[in-house]
């Protein structure tokens, strides 16, 4: 059940992980910026790693919703437009790289509940990719979907180790390519 204080709080700990870090930010920092009681936060969030596993939940459904908000299109287009949303999030001053590779990055332990939310968000996308590409009637959906996913993290990282504009700017080409290979 979502709460005020959970939203809160969630919200809260989503800007500080997402700027600084998760293993960086402690509880305290949290329960004093987003105003609640030790009990509130604890009653909502027995141990960090629930909220950290709130979190990536939480970032993973703002990624279904924008991919539900597209118009709708051929596939194909679609998928170009996933991954120029991509682009235009990878472009903004405020990136500071992708939340569930970041997250992966703190929580090496595959077995970890964190990292078992990473995967499944990563389950989705790829199944989304793959949706698509059968939807499209792609010669090799299953090989072309696991191209893409590394394709996306390869933009995701790309905005934060290379000149973004020309990250931005290689993303249609890249996939486009993949397509049609």
């Amino acid at each position: 059940m979502s709460t005020p204080a959970r939203t809160r709080i969630l919200e809260t700990a989503t800007r500080l992980f997402y700027a600084e870090g998760i293993r960086a930010v402690g509880i305290d920092r949290i329960i004093a910026e987003a105003g609640v009681a030790k009990a509130t936060f604890y009653h909502h969030f027995p141990a960090k790693d629930d909220l950290v596993t709130a979190y990536v939940d939480d970032q993973a459904r703002m990624q279904r919703e924008l991919a539900d908000s597209l118009p709708d299109a051929p596939p194909r287009d679609k998928l170009l437009m996933i991954f120029e949303r991509l682009g235009e999030a990878g472009s903004n001053p405020a990136y500071r790289g992708c939340p569930f590779i970041n997250t992966a990055a703190e929580f090496p332990d595959r077995a970890h509940p964190v990292r078992r939310a990473v995967a499944a968000y990563r389950r989705w996308f790829g199944d989304l990719m793959l949706g698509l590409l059968k939807e499209a009637e792609h010669a090799t959906p299953e090989r072309t979907a696991d191209i893409l996913m590394i394709v996306r993290d390869g933009v995701a990282v790309g905005f934060d180790l290379d000149d973004p504009a020309a990250v931005r700017a290689s993303i249609r080409e890249t996939v486009t390519r993949v397509l049609s290979a």
